[in-house]
């Protein structure tokens, strides 16, 4: 299958929680969160056929929609059973923002777990969803809490104070649900997406990150930053993220 060649996997592909593990994984480590299209004025469909093309076939990345749509797809596919959540994620002022403002998978198995390939720094493995106790990930600890008729799904690590990154329902969810904010999120001057450009992956080591033209590099141990030229930008992309910008004048629809 063309999609577990792009992602590298090569385990089983029964519908496991060890599979589900495996693909989650192999995902992240592989597919970047991005939202370079978005600064070209290039439309972000979410069209299955569209998504397809761009992430497996131009092994390209993208942002939540796309990524967790496609993913949610690909596990359908292969037998499990999943649903779309609408997500909120907090603003500076730790304000939740509206309904569909991320998209997270809810996955059932034996028990549910949730999955999410498309938030950037987040889990590696997916969580249990039935439980407030704390969820080691990666150097990172995560709780999902009640919050009325939704969860909270809270971050902490180390010395840092748990901080929530997004408030969902577990009501299922179309992706054409997704479409209004969608379009608002690649189109609004009040979309942090439409405020600066960003690539990241996670890497056996920690994770890279390309900011605008800075180059992030973490690791368990130290983060290192520094600011590239317009040409190292490009290698970058190229090296690290395995993605080459496609010419802005090649006939790809393109916001109004």
């Amino acid at each position: 299958m063309a999609y577990l060649r792009r992602i590298g996997y090569p385990g089983s592909t029964e519908p496991t929680l060890e599979t589900l593990r495996g693909l989650h994984v192999a995902h992240l480590q592989t597919v970047p969160f991005e939202n370079l299209d978005i600064a070209l004025g290039r439309l972000l469909l979410l069209d299955p056929g569209a998504l397809f093309s761009k992430i497996v076939e131009r092994r390209r990345g993208g942002y939540c929609y796309e990524l967790n749509g496609l993913f949610a797809l690909l596990l359908r596919e292969l037998g499990f059973d999943v649903d779309l959540l609408s997500a909120r994620v907090p603003n500076a002022a730790g304000e939740f923002g509206p309904d569909f403002d991320h998209m997270a998978l809810r996955v059932r198995l034996e028990e549910p777990w949730l999955a999410d390939v498309g938030f950037g720094e987040l889990f590696l493995r997916p969580l249990r969803l039935g439980t407030p106790d704390g969820q080691p990930d990666d150097g990172k600890v995560f709780r999902i809490t009640q919050d009325g008729d939704a969860r909270i799904l809270g971050m902490g690590r180390r010395a840092e104070p748990e901080k929530p990154r997004y408030r969902f329902t577990l009501r299922p969810r179309e992706l054409e649900d997704f479409g209004p904010m969608n379009v608002w999120q690649q189109t609004s001057p009040d979309s942090h997406f439409t405020k600066n450009s960003v690539c990241t992956r996670v890497t056996p080591e920690g994770r890279i990150t390309l900011s605008g033209s800075r180059l992030i590099t973490t690791t368990d141990r130290e983060r290192t930053e520094r600011v590239l030229t317009a040409s190292e930008r490009i290698a970058i992309l190229r090296e690290s993220f395995g993605i080459v910008l496609e010419d802005p004048g090649d006939g790809r629809d393109r916001r109004p």
